[in-house]
């Protein structure tokens, strides 16, 4: 396997010189936002954005703004060492890794909020998480000025928010989605997935399987709202502690249906023990 060294800068005024300086070469630059803790899944994204620029930059960043007081942000797998070795056996050519003290020299009066989109799901449990991401997401790409930016579909709600800032915003840059990459038995790669006892591991896989089996149901023309409920009772019958949400969605909008007339997708978040597990999947006729 070839590895490589890649530099890791932490202000804003280095990737900015680094970026004017490629720019001024006439290079495209693609930006891989990530929390750091990576694993397959992330290093999958930074292969698509090789394929799309000259030039990739991963940052990584533990963003405080997205954090509530009583969530995990001081447990956050964080392991800059091991994220730069994965890094090296890909086309990376900056890791960008600011502190929190440049991210946020001064605390922000400034707030972001996708309406609609930001509404539900994520949103019941989590009110402040997405005008936190989007607020991190828009400092990033001020600050990198990227032509691309890959995220993964596993976090769909917050793929289909940063789309609309960028097209409310009339940001210069294409949001280009990865697909979710799974484990063999099925369950999205996350950092979080770390927190799993081996006991509640085995449960987690059951997670896409009842997904994917309600998607199939609705396909098949069984009526929505009694499929989505029996699949809650099936998820707390695997070994699930709680169900956050389990819904169809317009797949642009995000509105709630009732109805398979359009893409749409289902989307769920569920808690085991200490740890909350997100997975969504496409239904469509």
């Amino acid at each position: 396997m070839t590895t490589n060294h890649v530099p890791i800068i932490r202000t804003v005024a280095e990737v900015r010189n680094q970026i004017t300086d490629w720019k001024n070469q006439g290079f495209t630059i693609a930006l891989v936002p990530t929390m750091g803790a990576l694993h397959r899944a992330h290093l999958s994204l930074v292969d698509i954005a090789a394929q799309h620029a000259d030039k990739v930059i991963v940052s990584i960043f533990v963003n405080p703004t997205q954090f509530a007081p009583q969530e995990d942000f001081d447990r956050y797998p964080k392991d800059e060492k091991a994220d730069a070795e994965s890094l090296s056996t890909t086309q990376t050519a900056l890791i960008y890794a600011p502190l929190d003290s440049e991210m946020y020299p001064s605390p922000s009066l400034t707030s972001l909020s996708v309406a609609s989109l930001s509404e539900g799901l994520c949103s019941n449990s989590r009110p402040h998480f997405f005008g936190g991401v989007s607020l991190v997401v828009t400092k990033l790409f001020m600050q990198v000025q990227p032509d691309i930016a890959v995220f993964g579909e596993k976090d769909f709600q917050q793929l289909q928010i940063i789309r609309q800032l960028v097209r409310d915003l009339d940001i210069p840059v294409d949001i280009v989605s990865g697909p979710t990459v799974r484990e063999d038995d099925g369950l999205a790669m996350s950092s979080r997935n770390k927190y799993l006892q081996p006991d509640e591991r085995l449960v987690a896989g059951q997670l896409n399987k009842i997904l994917r089996k309600t998607a199939r149901s609705v396909i098949d023309g069984a009526p929505i709202d009694e499929t989505l409920l029996d699949a809650e009772k099936r998820l707390i019958m695997a070994g699930f502690d709680k169900v956050d949400y389990l819904e169809l969605r317009a797949s642009e909008t995000l509105l709630p249906i009732t109805r398979l007339t359009q893409e749409a997708r289902l989307l769920v978040a569920v808690h085991i023990g200490k740890t909350r597990l997100l997975d969504n999947c496409p239904v469509v006729q």
